[in-house]
């Protein structure tokens, strides 16, 4: 045990202001003396903090500065106060917006940072109960306000919890913002932190709710993003489930004002509850997640299926197939987003028209935008980087902003949320499933009809988990190691380009991403996690369908090509960690 850890251990359970993880911490300690485990876990717990990027924080639920906690919320929020207070001149005034999701503790930490930020004059615009992380992103702009924080830890198990940022513009911070608030965070937690009474605050008028009148100017907003409101859709039968968070209030409310008369929402998941007690990981695209809600479709004989995240900042899609074990097919997120992208490109009009992707989402967004004369642009993976992008190219051409996605099952319809927002996402799809109805087709013919036209491109990710220490230094070795000496060819295919986005590349900012172009439009890229323990691989193939050829048989020599491209880039990430 590093005897400095009981010191900063002590320090902080002198400043923490919860009963709980005081005594968790001070236990901690104790143990620590004769137990090398505990020892080692308060070693970890108390050097460093949890790093603030990705537009936030996010962590385990626990006492000390690696952990999400009261305290930590406190600190954090403190920082961003100060960073405000020296970058925007009217902060104050415009005010910050505090919403939350129903996650463990989340109602408790946006209490917290609502009485920090009145502490420090500022007026918070506090939910006055949990809702989706995209009415905050919403909230920001109606408010005018200077920034907003979400507390979320989206779809990470229940164990977490987070803290998310946005400025003044509704979208997500991004360098040099992140990085100033870091550096204040530090700064803010070596003094005393002033933290108001919420009731004297309120009674103030610092601390204002915001709740049923925002969600209305919400949800009216969302049915005003209908591209085709006239085509029926009433008698179509579809399947949710919010997975146990806190997206069926809304999108129930959706759809039914816009008109769809038989949606089914799993009971036993369609109340907030942060433990998540029917799914082992409220991730709709973990396995087994989707179980119940697939179970429910059948027997409702649902033609579509709609899942959200906890926050519900994603949607996850289920079509009908004859043959699959649960008779349905789960969408890929780049099949939902170009679906998409095609049904909004096909409804825009003219005009300069913009859709985005992350980088690691599939290169077929940009072969249809192409299609339409639309302009299409990558960024970075992380959504705060394509709401920014919009906002910039929009400054310059005056243009629209169609739609922006990225493959982990994230969606921006329009312009209304500078942020992933499923609950929009659920309705645009929703509508896309009545109008290729009302044209005598299929979702999956749909999407048949876009790989006839652009390409049949076969994706995959794989990811690497490696928890703990000793996992990360595994993960930053392998990419060092790669990054040092980069394939030529991989499965005996070239490797055309090498774009190492450590030190920019593309007008990208610099991010810790290698990408692989190989003949014939193959492309791997590979990346740590932000938000977790991994190293993630994209693997990605394009196929050109022959006029007469089935597209089983194309899709069959996409897969065969990916397997070889998948199996001999995962032998040399496992070599490099190693090493």
């Amino acid at each position: 045990m590093n005897l400095s850890s009981v010191d900063r251990a002590r320090a902080w359970v002198a400043r923490d202001p919860d009963p709980e993880t005081r005594a968790e911490l001070a236990a901690l300690i104790e143990r620590a003396a004769g137990d090398p485990a505990a020892a080692a876990d308060l070693d970890e717990r108390m050097h460093g903090r949890l790093e603030f990027g990705t537009a936030g924080i996010r962590g385990v639920l626990a006492a000390g500065p690696q952990r999400m906690n009261q305290l930590q919320v406190r600190d954090v929020t403190a920082g961003v106060a100060a960073y405000l207070l020296a970058e925007v001149p009217d902060a104050r005034a415009r005010g910050v917006v505090v919403g939350h999701d129903a996650r463990h503790k989340s109602r408790l930490f946006a209490e917290e940072t609502a009485a920090v930020l009145a502490a420090a004059g500022f007026t918070v615009y506090l939910a006055d109960d949990h809702w989706p992380t995209p009415v905050t992103a919403f909230a920001v702009r109606a408010e005018r306000a200077a920034a907003g924080v979400m507390v979320t830890a989206s779809h990470n198990p229940p164990e977490y919890n987070g803290y998310k940022v946005y400025w003044g513009n509704g979208a997500q911070i991004i360098p040099p913002i992140d990085g100033g608030i870091a550096a204040a965070i530090e700064r803010a937690a070596a003094g005393p932190i002033a933290v108001a009474d919420l009731a004297a605050a309120r009674a103030a008028g610092l601390v204002r709710s915001i709740g049923a009148a925002t969600e209305a100017a919400y949800v009216d907003a969302v049915l005003a993003l209908q591209v085709a409101p006239s085509v029926a859709r009433a008698d179509l039968p579809i399947a949710y489930t919010p997975l146990h968070g806190v997206g069926a209030a809304l999108v129930e409310r959706v759809l039914a004002a816009a008109g769809f008369d038989r949606v089914t929402t799993e009971p036993s998941q369609r109340a907030p509850d942060g433990a998540f007690p029917t799914v082992a990981f409220p991730n709709p695209e973990e396995k087994g997640a989707m179980d119940r809600v697939l179970a429910l479709a059948r027997a409702e004989g649902a033609a579509l299926v709609l899942a959200n995240d906890p926050d519900a900042d994603r949607l996850a899609v289920a079509i009908p197939e004859a043959g699959a074990a649960t008779g349905y097919r789960m969408l890929t997120g780049d099949q939902v987003g170009v679906l998409l992208a095609d049904y909004l490109l096909a409804h825009a009009g003219a005009g300069p028209r913009l859709v985005a992707c992350s980088l690691v989402s599939s290169q077929m967004l940009r072969f249809l935008a192409a299609s339409y004369g639309a302009d299409s642009k990558e960024t970075l993976t992380g959504f705060k980087w394509i709401a920014n992008e919009a906002l910039a190219w929009q400054a310059v051409t005056g243009g629209h902003f169609v739609m922006g996605y990225e493959e982990a099952l994230g969606y921006c319809v329009g312009e209304l949320v500078g942020d992933k927002d499923g609950v929009s996402a659920a309705l645009l799809f929703a509508e896309l499933a009545a109008w290729n109805r009302a044209r005598g087709l299929t979702i999956a013919q749909h999407l048949d009809e876009l790989y006839r036209r652009v390409g049949l491109f076969v994706t995959e990710q794989v990811s690497i988990t490696l928890p703990g220490a000793d996992g990360v230094a595994a993960i930053k070795r392998g990419m060092a190691v790669v990054r040092a000496a980069p394939p030529t060819a991989l499965a005996e295919i070239a490797v055309e380009q090498v774009r190492d986005l450590a030190r920019g590349a593309d007008g990208l900012p610099p991010s810790d991403v290698l990408v692989f172009a190989l003949a014939d439009g193959r492309r791997v890229i590979m990346r740590p996690s932000g938000t977790e323990p991994k190293l993630k691989s994209y693997y990605e193939v394009r196929v050109a369908v022959g006029a007469d050829e089935p597209l089983a048989t194309a899709r069959a020599r996409g897969l065969a090509d990916l397997g070889r491209l998948r199996d001999a880039h995962q032998a040399l990430l496992r070599q490099a960690m190693s090493a």
